[in-house]
């Protein structure tokens, strides 16, 4: 578990995920603003369930000021093939550095695990957020209908060892 700070002082501890995080986390990505719209179909049935925490690196952001510990964000880095399969910030937590944390995490996570590169498949209106954190574009992933009917920007993550 580590313990940060948000750039705007709130303090934010990251701890790996427990299989009792799982409906939480579901809740988090179902009710994302980022999957409005258009977007909704591609969560609508998405289950972030105790077996996909037990079989990968999930991460948590906790609020330790008002929030009383509640999940305010996470991430779940896949070893093999190396990938960041998701992160999701809530809604009303957005704006306060706790992407750009989970995203130094998962770096700092996948250099303990040997990785020099992470792949992550962009949602069309995080692809900025993935340019200022520092990933490389790298290609397209297209369209699978019907679950996902657009194309998708490819990043990757260059992880240099320290």
């Amino acid at each position: 578990m580590s313990s940060r700070t948000s750039p705007k002082s709130q303090p934010i501890t990251i701890r790996r995920a427990v299989a009792g995080d799982a409906k939480r986390l579901t809740r988090l990505v179902r009710g994302s603003g980022a999957y409005e719209g258009v977007y909704a179909a591609a969560v609508a049935g998405y289950r972030v369930g105790p077996d996909y925490i037990e079989a990968h690196r999930v991460h948590v952001a906790v609020g330790s000021d008002g929030h009383g510990g509640r999940i305010l964000g996470f991430y779940s880095l896949v070893l093999a093939p190396p990938e960041l399969d998701l992160l999701f910030v809530a809604d009303e937590a957005q704006g306060r550095g706790i992407g750009r944390l989970l995203v130094a995490h998962m770096q700092s996570e996948a250099r303990a695990a040997g990785l020099d590169r992470v792949m992550v498949v962009s949602h069309l209106p995080a692809e900025d957020f993935y340019h200022r954190v520092g990933a490389v574009r790298i290609g397209t992933a297209l369209a699978n209908p019907p679950a996902v009917p657009w194309d998708r920007p490819e990043f990757e993550f260059r992880i240099p060892a320290e």
